[in-house]
């Protein structure tokens, strides 16, 4: 359908005059001259054929054709402003994603240019913390989920916990089962690693988030796993604490112990030959990943393709 209109810039000066019944204020607000708003009014005027303003000698007054018009052109500009403001957040918004750190450096970072080569026009930020793993049923970063919908930003987490997060659009991606993981050297000497009973010789590297998380593994990791595998006399307390997987993880790198893991962190890096797997014993694991947003930004086109991104690569991963 053609339109016939007049200028925008003869609407919006009409919008602005009229707002402020003033073609003083209406000219500082465009940053232009009083003369240059009079002359766009009275150039509208002459299109429409009809006066818009009462002119006074120390006042304006809208006419009743200006009082008709004037919720209208509200009306459109407001469309135009949602319109360009739809099309902005689309291409433009920036979307960050928050993980667990371990998640984070040995999961999504090795996935991740799948998106990024898929969706170019997502400017995307990714952090990680801790507080996205469950502490007794609510993961910290939650609150920080909240989100004006008028903000161009868009925020998402990959949390670690039990899925209950209200008000939140929630995709469980998959639970990790537990299993031992050394650096390959452990499996060499005279102290290798050759049935569970041998880690009576080896330091026990434990990853305090899955202490912190509650419940079941997360109480006691070694301890499950040892009785699992039907071994005893190796003390599950002894060894060292990190506050986190990925630093438990990098002294395992460094070779420092055995500590357990999520399969599906390491099974890139057991594949390269950087880790390995002495024992596949596994240990499944109460909790689970779940992707999770504020209901309010869940169909943001950049939050709506990572979300789809996302589940397609966890389903892969669970195959």
């Amino acid at each position: 359908m053609s339109y016939r209109l007049p200028g925008l810039a003869l609407l919006r000066t009409f919008e602005a005059a009229a707002r402020h019944l003033s073609f003083k204020q209406a000219a500082a607000e465009l940053c232009v001259t009083p003369a240059a708003v009079s002359q766009q009014i009275k150039a509208l005027e002459d299109w429409l054929g009809v006066p818009l303003f009462r002119r006074m000698t120390r006042a304006l007054a809208l006419t009743e054709h200006g009082r008709a018009m004037l919720p209208k052109v509200r009306e459109g500009f407001d469309c135009f402003a949602a319109a360009i403001e739809s099309t902005r957040q689309a291409v433009a918004g920036p979307l960050t994603v928050i993980a667990p750190p371990s998640f984070a450096s040995h999961w999504l970072v090795p996935h991740l240019a799948g998106f990024t080569g898929a969706h170019p026009e997502v400017a995307l930020q990714l952090s990680s913390t801790a507080d996205t793993v469950d502490r007794r049923g609510q993961a910290a970063i939650v609150a920080a989920l909240a989100v004006d919908p008028r903000d161009a930003e868009s925020k998402v987490a990959i949390l670690y916990g039990t899925g209950s997060y209200p008000g939140h659009v929630v995709d469980r991606l998959f639970a990790p089962d537990y299993v031992p993981v050394c650096a390959p050297a452990l499996l060499r000497g005279d102290k290798a690693l050759r049935t569970p009973a041998d880690l009576a010789h080896h330091v026990l590297i434990h990853d305090d988030t899955l202490r912190d998380a509650g419940h079941g593994i997360a109480r006691s990791g070694w301890g499950l796993w040892l009785e699992r595998a039907g071994v005893t006399g190796v003390d599950p307390h002894r060894g060292t604490r990190f506050a986190n997987a990925a630093l438990a993880l990098s002294a395992v790198l460094a070779g420092q112990g055995v500590t357990l893991a999520s399969r599906s962190l390491i099974e890139s890096r057991v594949a390269e030959g950087s880790l390995a797997i002495p024992f596949d014993i596994p240990l499944p694991s109460p909790f689970a990943y779940y992707l999770v947003m504020h209901e309010a930004i869940a169909r943001r086109p950049a939050v709506a393709a990572f979300r789809t991104w996302l589940t397609a690569e966890a389903a892969a991963q669970a195959d």
